[in-house]
């Protein structure tokens, strides 16, 4: 086999990965998005659950400095 065929094969197998990798990527944003609709129907506010996953995957210190940042911004526009 030439060294052409086994880089076309390489590839061909790098890309069949990526596709059923994205296909399970669906499959789990489509579980997730279940996962909301049902929370919403139980009556929470899915905007503010979005914003506390996305607070939880942040560093403590990263998430200390966006929560201090916001409260200047606040403060500054009178919001407080």
């Amino acid at each position: 086999m030439s060294e052409g065929n086994v880089a076309a094969d390489q590839l061909r197998l790098f890309i069949e990965r990526i596709e059923r990798l994205e296909e399970e990527k669906k499959g789990i944003g489509d579980d997730i998005k279940d996962v909301y609709s049902e929370a919403k129907s139980n009556g929470y506010d899915t905007k503010t659950m979005r914003a506390i996953v996305r607070l939880r995957k942040m560093e403590a210190h990263a998430r200390q400095e966006a929560e201090a940042l916001l409260e200047t911004y606040k403060a500054a526009l009178g919001l407080e």
